[in-house]
């Protein structure tokens, strides 16, 4: 599986912007971890919420996303 990160200077400035993919890729490995995704592409866009949502929050919509992908 690849994954993709990105965030825009929408976001805020570089601090905000690296704060919130750090959180995103740290929830994306907790999340993704022990699943079978091979052959499998990600692209997870920061938004503005995602560096002051709760983690747990941050770690539904990932699994929330997943979900929605395989209908």
């Amino acid at each position: 599986m690849r994954t993709g990160y990105t965030a825009t200077k929408k976001i805020g400035n570089a601090v905000a912007r690296n704060r919130a993919r750090r959180r995103l890729k740290e929830a994306a490995r907790l999340t993704l971890a022990g699943r079978d995704l091979s052959g499998v592409e990600l692209v997870l866009i920061c938004r503005q919420e995602t560096g002051r949502l709760p983690f747990e929050k941050l770690c539904a919509g990932i699994e929330l996303a997943l979900a929605e992908g395989r209908k």
